[in-house]
């Protein structure tokens, strides 16, 4: 017994000497071998049903039989941009998701600031459990919750007449377009649920971000006078830009995408993610549903484009 293992594993040894070898001297190799699964992967599943997706948009539906034409058109888009209807869920979801961004960005950056600059080590670690701790739980149940809390009888209507504001809550309650009956029904109250969801995704990269930027350079700022709004605006803001982008990145597209929120708070009217959900379930019609799909892909890719051209991935 003795014997035979020494006689096999001499072999054995050679064999994977043999193996490291061949794959230390072909590194490249070595490294396309490693990345082929995600790679197919990534190119069959997420690459392959959005071209598959793409190629939807460009059918059409017969009007008679109602059933999809396999025949490449512009039709389905001619009716995206030139329907009045489907225009203004563009344009609302649109200015939903612009304003979400932009409070995001104007609350998450103090928080951030704070959390990478000034906290303790302690601190740190309890504002990052803080601001994750929304995402562990149920989105649905977070949805549901924020519905009872904006409610007509709900604890923040509530708490504003306790504290006297309630007269502050009818005015924004009555102001055109944002108002409604109740925060619930309302377009402010869905404003308000988008940015409680999508807050956690601007903190974090703008912590992260925040953290890069050397401290010698705002005392080099200081030591030459400036004041710490011209030491912002001059050396932190450009610096944190790149984190700013990415959470922008996310509070944007997942508030052109989201069809939950839309659908339990708020007025009434569709949004992007309504359509989409409706066009492909109710309605049937797989191209235009595939065609309101690609509308926030064309949006974020422009977004990208003149956050690129503004800067803000020359710091990265």
């Amino acid at each position: 017994m003795a014997s035979a293992t020494a006689t096999i594993e001499p072999g054995a040894g050679t064999l994977g000497r043999g193996l490291s070898t061949f794959f230390y001297r072909r590194s490249t190799f070595y490294l396309l071998l490693l990345l082929l699964p995600p790679l197919l992967w990534l190119g069959t599943v997420y690459l392959g049903s959005l071209f598959a997706l793409l190629l939807q948009s460009f059918y059409a539906i017969d009007e008679f039989t109602a059933t999809v034409v396999p025949q490449l058109t512009l039709e389905t888009y001619r009716q995206l941009i030139t329907h009045p209807a489907n225009v203004d869920i563009i344009l609302r979801t649109l200015a939903m998701a612009i304003a979400v961004t932009l409070a995001c960005a104007v609350i998450a950056f103090p928080v951030a600031n704070y959390m990478a600059r000034y906290a303790s080590p302690r601190m740190k670690a309890f504002f990052y459990v803080g601001v994750m701790l929304p995402m562990w739980t149920s989105y649905l149940v977070k949805v549901y919750a924020w519905r009872l809390i904006l409610a007509k009888q709900g604890i923040l209507n509530w708490g504003l007449t306790a504290v006297g504001l309630d007269g502050v809550l009818e005015i924004a309650l009555a102001t055109p377009v944002v108002g409604g009956p109740s925060l619930a029904s309302s377009y402010l109250g869905m404003f308000i649920v988008f940015v409680y969801m999508w807050l956690p995704f601007m903190i974090l990269p703008l912590a992260a971000a925040l953290e890069r930027v050397p401290q010698s350079l705002i005392q080099a700022s200081a030591d030459l006078g400036a004041r710490p709004r011209q030491t912002f605006w001059g050396v932190i803001l450009p610096l944190a830009l790149p984190g700013l982008a990415a959470g922008s990145v996310f509070t944007f597209s997942l508030t052109l995408g989201d069809y939950i929120i839309p659908s339990v708070v708020g007025a009434p009217g569709y949004f992007i993610g309504m359509m989409v959900y409706q066009q492909q379930g109710t309605a049937g019609n797989i191209p235009l549903a595939a065609a309101f799909s690609v509308v926030p892909i064309v949006l974020i890719a422009i977004y990208l484009m003149l956050a690129k051209r503004m800067g803000a991935f020359d710091a990265l």
